[in-house]
């Protein structure tokens, strides 16, 4: 983003900007507010947010993607208070003094690459922009954790939808050429080597055009029905059954939507516990294709939060020789990924365009991506 957009909203410079990226999942979906484990990596699309300094207390915020600009008193500040693309940036204003830190005022545009309702993770993208920006111009000194928690808290308890922090984890901290695993307990994490390029692969990111909206309540239904899965197994969370210990459990639950919503999770963290075994051992990201297909079932099956176009783009992938394909995000629409060698990128791309356009579905974006850099400061 140039300085024009800035100069043209605010009749200024910006100080300094923070890119943020979004984020695909590669395997370990659902798992975040489970305790349990999840291998997100940087996506090359992500969020620019110019900031400068006022110091009258007021924060004005506008997009350019979007014609409505938002000019709001800090003080007045509450959650809900500000809605749609908004309330993600002024959220994290709110996060800030929250934590006792004094916001004086100030002045944000974004400009976002993310596609909206992807499930690429646009508000993660969003919110860590800002906060990174923010704790900048301030010099709030902020560690990495830190500004995970106030872009967390922005999306929790200011904007109100109940996700998990692998999205803004993974805006923060991933690197290029890598996968970042994540203790979702612990909060630990490490890089996982994802090198596709030596390997000679391509992750393609196939957004569907199905929107979803998790603030709908589906994705509020399923944590809840995770946690009451927990309670009547007597385990803090669904992190505590290992996989040897899943069939006992499941004969303990007699209602069968949370024997689903159960199993799943338990076998999506031993297949991300897996697919990190693989890449820190021989290092063939082909290897984990299985993994990635059988998470996607899983999904389907199991924690019923794909749909039609997902389960298209995953299939149709699979028919034309990805070594692995699954749903990405939250579901319920959004993005699939496909693991492809380089050669095959043009025959997998133009296989899953043709079954959406005979199936009179809108046509997908697909692009190919490489693992990319986490959230930093970059030119105003």
């Amino acid at each position: 983003m140039s300085d024009d957009a800035f100069e043209a909203a605010y009749g200024r410079p910006a100080e300094l900007a923070w890119h943020a990226p979004g984020r695909v999942n590669i395997i370990g979906e659902h798992t975040d507010y489970n305790d349990g484990f999840a291998l997100p990596a940087a996506l090359p699309l992500g969020v620019t947010a110019q900031v400068a300094a006022r110091d009258d207390g007021v924060v004005q915020a506008s997009s350019v993607q979007d014609d409505d600009a938002v000019t709001v008193p800090i003080e007045d500040l509450a959650p809900g208070s500000v809605q749609g693309w908004a309330g993600y940036v002024v959220g994290v204003i709110w996060a800030f003094r929250e934590a006792g830190h004094h916001m004086p005022g100030l002045d944000i545009v974004v400009d976002g690459s993310v596609p909206i309702g992807s499930g690429l993770s646009s508000s993660a993208a969003l919110e860590c922009a800002v906060a990174g920006a923010v704790d900048d111009l301030f010099g709030l000194g902020s560690t990495p954790a830190d500004l995970i928690t106030v872009a967390r808290r922005a999306e929790n308890d200011y904007v109100g939808v109940p996700t998990g922090a692998l999205d803004q984890s993974a805006s923060v901290l991933c690197r290029e050429a890598e996968a970042l695993f994540i203790d979702f307990r612990s909060m630990d994490t490490r890089r996982v080597p994802l090198d596709l390029d030596g390997a000679g692969l391509r992750l393609l990111v196939i957004d569907t055009q199905a929107r979803h909206q998790l603030a709908d309540g589906e994705y509020a239904k399923r944590r809840a029905e995770c946690a009451r899965a927990a309670e009547l197994l007597g385990v803090p969370m669904l992190r505590d059954i290992d996989d040897d210990e899943l069939a006992g459990a499941l004969e303990r639950l007699t209602d069968p939507v949370l024997r689903r919503r159960a199993r799943h999770i338990v076998t999506e963290n031993a297949r991300t516990l897996q697919t990190v075994q693989v890449l820190e051992g021989q290092g063939d990201p082909r290897a984990i294709g299985t993994l990635l297909l059988a998470s996607h079932i899983s999904l389907r099956d199991d924690f019923e939060v794909s749909c039609r176009e997902l389960d298209l783009a995953v299939s149709t992938a699979m028919d034309t020789g990805a070594h692995g394909a699954r749903m990405t995000g939250g579901g319920f629409g959004g993005s699939a990924i496909a693991l492809v060698d380089d050669t095959d990128t043009d025959a997998v791309t133009d296989a899953v365009q043709g079954a959406f356009a005979e199936a009179q579905l809108t046509a997908p974006v697909i692009f190919a991506m490489q693992p990319a850099r986490g959230a930093h400061r970059c030119d105003a």
